[in-house]
C-alpha cells in the first residue's frame, strides 16, 4: 500500500493562512511563483544507493526534471541536498518569505528530527513531505515521521514519482489560488 495523506490549509488571493495548532493561524503575504525542493542525507547518492529500493535515476536527474516540469508550469524550482540536519533546518527557516512551497525529502531526518519538524512548523511556507520507498511497508523505525504534524500532506513508496506527484500537487494548488 503505498500513501498519500494530506492536511487542508488554505490561500486567499496573495495571503496564505496556515493552521498549525487549532487556536494559532499565521499570515504572510506571499506571490512568488517559487518553489524549494530539499533533499536530506544520503539522497546524493540516489541512482547508486540500493537501487531496488531508491530506484535507479540520480539526485541530479530528479531535479533537472522537476526543474523542466516546474518551468513549463511558469513556477522557478530550486533544489539542494545535504547530509547535515543544522544545514536542511537552516534552509527551512531561509525559505520563509523567499519561497510559496517546500517538497521535502528529509530522508532519515524523518523519523527523529525535531529540529526539522519544528523549523518547518516555524515559517509560513507549506511543505510537502516525500519520500521514494514506501515508509510504512519497510523497517518498523521509519514507520513513524516526527514531520508529518508539521506539514500539510505525505506522498510516499512511488520512487522519483513521488517528488513529480507533490510538484503536480504543488502547481494546482498554487494556480488555484492564483485563480487560473
Amino acid at each position: 500500500m503505498n500513501c498519500v495523506i494530506f492536511k487542508i490549509y488554505s490561500r486567499h488571493k496573495d495571503e496564505i493562512v496556515v493552521k498549525y495548532k487549532s487556536i494559532f493561524w499565521f499570515k504572510a503575504v506571499m506571490d512568488l511563483n517559487k518553489i524549494l525542493v530539499l533533499h536530506g542525507p544520503n539522497l546524493n547518492l540516489l541512482g547508486k544507493r540500493e537501487p531496488e529500493i531508491y530506484g535507479s535515476m540520480t539526485i541530479d536527474d530528479i531535479n533537472s526534471m522537476l526543474k523542466a516540469e516546474a518551468s513549463k508550469a511558469g513556477f522557478t524550482l530550486d533544489a539542494r541536498q545535504t547530509n547535515h540536519e543544522g544545514v536542511l533546518v537552516d534552509e527551512i527557516q531561509a525559505a520563509n518569505g523567499k519561497y510559496d512551497f517546500i517538497i521535502l525529502n528529509a530522508a532519515a531526518f524523518t523519523h527523529y528530527s525535531i529540529a526539522v519538524r519544528d523549523a518547518i512548523a516555524a515559517i509560513a511556507v507549506p511543505t510537502i513531505e516525500v519520500h521514494l520507498s514506501n515508509i510504512h511497508k519497510r523497517e518498523e523505525f521509519r514507520h513513524n515521521s516526527v514531520i508529518a504534524p508539521a506539514v500539510v500532506g505525505q506522498i510516499c513508496g512511488f520512487g522519483a514519482d513521488s517528488y513529480f506527484a507533490a510538484l503536480q500537487v504543488v502547481i494546482r494548488q498554487l494556480n488555484r489560488e492564483a485563480g487560473k
